[in-house]
């Protein structure tokens, strides 16, 4: 399919269904990756915006067209926005190319991955209304409780930039599913797409107030939404750093928080692989897609020794062999990082791991052909210790570090050496072996024989810090659903009996 040349839309704040200029009327440069230009801006919101969306989404609580609606009725609009993506998906996934830096095709990709989500999430919230009244079994007939479903109430909801409209749909979809009223908060780094959805809610008519978006810095805009005393819970995509910031603020309010932060996962390879091109192309996949920027990449490569030569050399002929180009063009499997700050802190990694004594076995520098952009080659390191910065942290970039093991505890210990957990893989024809290495990841994602598929039925989070609760299928949904319990007293003829009864004269 061709690539649209398409006009870049300039948009303002989204607030009450309405496009509203920020009250201190700022305004930030979107600038694209690939070519280091200023190829637009977005509005840039403040805590004066932050009080202004949240009045409206209590407004829109309050209101029968929103507050009062069936999850039949929230189908309807949640459909009718995939219908109007789906519509739009060539302009979308260019606006996120130029915004992003990430390979077109892979942007038009997550474009139909964010219908398919909205879709999803429409009939889940159609089958909410069989659910929203549960009746509970009790021991005394003398009672009758049942537990009631319904929105938790103003949510916050804070994106990250490397899948900038599929991240904002895994928050807001369920999130109007459930009823609730939403403010999205997306990244500064890309927010071009975020902002169309909210011409795209304008355009189906979605209720005033149900989806208010505040582009803007994180200090600005993100920690007033975080603090708000009317905002009722707040979900976050994005770094360690700044979900300790978030979690902190919102315990000052007990104020719910779900969090899916870094990771630094890893991919464990045994010699008995199907087949080692395979296994490779799982490997590289599994650290290289979206140009390296994935909090789930198994940027940790566990290598059985006995297979390690021959793995290492074929790894680093399909490594030279990844398309670097502008991700405008047919073909490009590795676009450039989405900042001079993200390129210029992944180069500071490599360099550090080198200083410490590891090897750059492959890359690590810019694509000679490309002197202008954030481009960092996939770079493959190897002699690697467990101490060093590049095995503990998170690179967020096209960097894979390279172990080897002898054995299976050996390579638990290796896989668990982190303070993150949220993917683990690993790659073995042995299905019982497989079955162990479940059970032992510290992770809540595991992949068997592949790297990365991510789907929107099953759940998606981590533990330790990788943060805690679920996106994604019904438990995302129960994200933003308050659980009441509702008790009534039947056996009204009959007196409670507690207290001894006065004297009747």
């Amino acid at each position: 399919m061709a690539i649209p040349n398409i006009r870049i839309p300039s948009r303002q704040l989204f607030i009450d269904g309405e496009w509203r200029e920020p009250v201190k009327k700022n305004r930030l440069p979107a600038i694209n990756p690939a070519t280091e230009e200023i190829f637009g801006d977005i509005p840039a919101a403040t805590a004066e915006d932050v009080d202004i969306a949240v009045k409206a989404a209590r407004r829109a609580l309050g209101r029968d067209d929103w507050g009062s609606t069936t999850g039949a009725q929230r189908a309807k609009y949640l459909r009718a926005i995939a219908a109007k993506v789906l519509e739009r998906r060539p302009e979308l996934a260019t606006l996120e190319t130029i915004d992003n830096g990430k390979p077109w095709f892979e942007a038009a990709s997550d474009i139909d991955d964010v219908v398919a989500c909205f879709e999803y999430y429409a009939d889940l919230a159609e089958a909410l209304d069989s659910k929203k009244k549960t009746e509970v079994k009790l021991h005394l007939d003398s009672f009758k409780t049942h537990v009631f479903r319904e929105p938790l109430g103003v949510v916050g909801l804070i994106t990250p930039w490397n899948y900038p409209l599929l991240m904002t749909t895994w928050k807001v979809a369920p999130a109007l599913a459930a009823g609730c009223a939403a403010i999205l908060k997306p990244s500064e780094l890309a927010s071009i797409t975020s902002l169309e959805l909210g011409e795209i809610c304008r355009e189906v008519g979605l209720p005033p107030g149900a989806l208010n978006i505040l582009t803007g810095l994180g200090h600005e805009a993100g920690s007033p939404l975080v603090s708000h005393p009317d905002v009722d819970k707040i979900a976050f995509t994005g770094s360690g750093p700044t979900g300790v910031k978030i979690m902190t603020a919102a315990a000052q309010l007990v104020k719910p928080v779900t969090l899916e932060l870094g990771g630094k996962s890893p991919i464990v390879v045994f010699d008995d692989i199907h087949d080692l091109d395979i296994a490779v192309e799982w490997t590289l996949f599994g650290c290289f897609w979206t140009n390296g920027q994935i909090c789930s990449a198994t940027s940790r490569l566990i290598l059985q020794e006995t297979i390690a030569p021959q793995f290492l050399d074929r790894l680093l002929e399909w490594t030279k062999n990844i398309k670097i180009s502008d991700p405008l063009e047919e073909d490009c499997k590795l676009g450039p990082l989405i900042s001079r700050g993200q390129y210029e802190k992944v180069l500071k990694f490599i360099s550090t791991a080198k200083n410490e004594g590891a090897t750059i076995l492959y890359g690590g520098d810019r694509p000679q052909h490309l002197n202008k952009g954030y481009y960092i080659q996939p770079t493959v390191i190897t002699d690697v210790d467990t101490s060093m910065e590049i095995w503990k942290e998170e690179v967020f970039g096209p960097v894979l570090c390279v172990k080897t093991f002898k054995t299976e505890e050996e390579a638990i210990a290796l896989a668990n050496d982190t303070k993150y957990g949220l993917g683990a893989a690993i790659l073995s024809k042995d299905l019982e072996r497989c079955e162990r290495f479940t059970k032992a990841f510290q992770s809540g994602i595991v992949w068997i024989n592949c790297s990365q598929p991510c789907f929107w039925q099953p759940p998606w989070g981590g533990k330790k810090r990788s943060g805690f609760g679920r996106e994604l299928g019904e438990w995302s949904l129960e994200n933003y659903l308050n659980i009441k319990q509702v008790t009534q007293y039947v056996s009204t003829d009959e007196p409670w009996a507690f207290y001894k009864s006065p004297s009747k004269l």
